[in-house]
């Protein structure tokens, strides 16, 4: 669970601007935004400390207890967004969402796979088809992630949220009938090789079946020949 209380002081920033931007995350700070209830403040902070804050036992729902430069009031807040640089993976912007601890909170909570599914030891193909599930809870009890056991899942079988065992004072928000995590399929070489199988049967049956046919055909033939020469 993301209980841990993490302290990070922002300082706010004054100038704005791509060019601005630009020259602070060369200094190693990362511009960002706190965003909380009737107010939305554009702030700094070392990249150190950020990431440092989204690499806790929490990751990245870990409660963030941010201080402004010469303050002291305390912003109980979760990390919304960030973005980083596709080249260097450096950090390069976040959003801070104030939120009150009392009061429950969304979030999208990463999947972990567990165990090995049976399906995959015959032969099956394993798809995790949803990565992150929706949640409901508050602050200190949206968990790191939500593990999800495969050690039931045979050729064939598809998991579904309604197939996670519930989590305390958590509500999942996905649809648990129709929200698929993962599936274990035949793997596609086999289904080509059973449908050219089948079509080769097909085919074999339509030649036995012209064969059969071939010398009715030629009865009724030589029965149309002989009424047509009595006529």
């Amino acid at each position: 669970m993301s209980g841990d209380r993490i302290k990070l002081e922002v300082r706010e920033r004054t100038e704005l601007g791509s060019r601005h931007s630009r020259r602070l995350r060369a200094q190693g700070l990362i511009p960002g935004v706190l965003y909380g209830k009737g107010h939305t403040r554009p702030v700094v902070v070392a990249e150190r400390d950020l990431r440092a804050a989204m690499t806790g036992p929490s990751g990245m729902h870990a409660i963030l207890d941010v201080v402004l430069e010469g303050q002291k009031t305390v912003h109980p807040s979760v990390v919304a967004e960030y973005q980083q640089d596709p080249m260097r993976g450096t950090l390069s912007h976040f959003d801070l969402r104030e939120v009150r601890l009392d009061r429950p909170i969304h979030a999208a909570v990463a999947v972990n796979l567990v165990g090995e599914a049976p399906g995959v030891k015959a032969g099956g193909v394993l798809s995790l088809v949803t990565r992150e599930l929706h949640v409901e809870a508050l602050p200190a009890d949206v968990p790191e992630h939500i593990d999800v056991d495969l050690s039931s899942l045979e050729v064939g079988d598809v998991l579904r949220v309604e197939d996670v065992p519930p989590l305390e004072n958590v509500t999942f928000l996905d649809d648990p009938h129709e929200t698929v995590i993962a599936t274990v399929s035949v793997p596609r070489g086999f289904v080509e090789l059973e449908e050219a199988e089948a079509a080769a049967a097909a085919e074999a049956e339509a030649a036995e079946a012209a064969e059969a046919g071939a010398p009715r055909a030629e009865a009724g033939e030589a029965g149309a020949s002989e009424e047509a020469a009595e006529g």
